[in-house]
């Protein structure tokens, strides 16, 4: 891939490794162009932020294709994840230990698929205390460090489908198609909550956005090799 196409633009599929942020991944790339063609500056961003804890499929835009992450934002994402019901944490994920423990012995099947009717369409969620959104100037995740909790404004999201996968109490397995600034830690808290219980993500993948999917992931960009091979 030569310099002329880095910097024109090309967007990048990567399937986020386990415990990388979003920026580690935009760094890495920026690091390894930069380093490959000897060039001071080139443009990177992604599309799309996803936490440490989750995994799946990043866009990342290098050159003038960095104009266009607000168009690929704005896609619909596919989600796989499972819900451990009867337990939450502070961050709703693993990034906290287990706080809280709440009965799960009478959730039923049936309940469980009955209650994902109530996630599905537009829906209002509020954002988790230990999230990038900024209020008064600071991250709320910086906030939630500090213990403190904020009122946070409850935001419309849409939920196209809620699947459930597997049910093995008390881990549920699901798939989630939903819209740009949907929460699925969120989801994970709610749900369990609407279950008269607790509920936490043990684990998120992101499959999709729009027509991009993480099978066609392009993870050799990670590595400098590949742009010093491909000149």
């Amino acid at each position: 891939m030569n310099v002329e196409k880095i910097q024109e633009g090309h967007v990048f599929l990567i399937d986020k490794p386990l415990d990388w942020t979003s920026f580690d991944a935009v760094n890495k790339i920026r690091w390894n162009i930069r380093k490959a063609y000897d060039l001071k500056k080139i443009k990177v961003g992604h599309a799309g932020t996803l936490d440490p804890k989750a995994t799946g499929l990043l866009l990342i835009c290098t050159g003038k294709w960095t104009k266009r992450i607000d168009e690929f934002q704005a896609q619909e994402k596919t989600y796989t994840g499972t819900i451990k019901l009867g337990v939450t944490t502070p961050t709703y994920d693993l990034e906290s230990e287990e706080d809280q423990t709440f009965p799960t012995d009478h959730i039923t099947d049936e309940m469980i698929y009955e209650t994902t009717k109530q996630f599905t369409g537009d829906i209002e969620q509020f954002p988790p205390m230990h999230s990038a959104i900024k209020v008064d100037g600071k991250r709320l995740y910086e906030l939630a460090r500090e213990g403190q909790e904020i009122e946070r404004k409850a935001r419309k999201v849409t939920i196209e489908e809620f699947k459930i996968t597997r049910i093995d109490l008390p881990f549920v397995d699901f798939e989630v198609k939903c819209s740009k600034g949907t929460y699925i830690r969120s989801l994970a808290f709610d749900f369990g909550k609407a279950l008269n219980s607790g509920g936490y993500l043990t684990a998120l993948r992101r499959t999709k956005i729009g027509e991009f999917d993480v099978i066609n992931a392009e993870n050799f960009a990670l590595e400098k090799s590949y742009f010093e091979e491909n000149k």
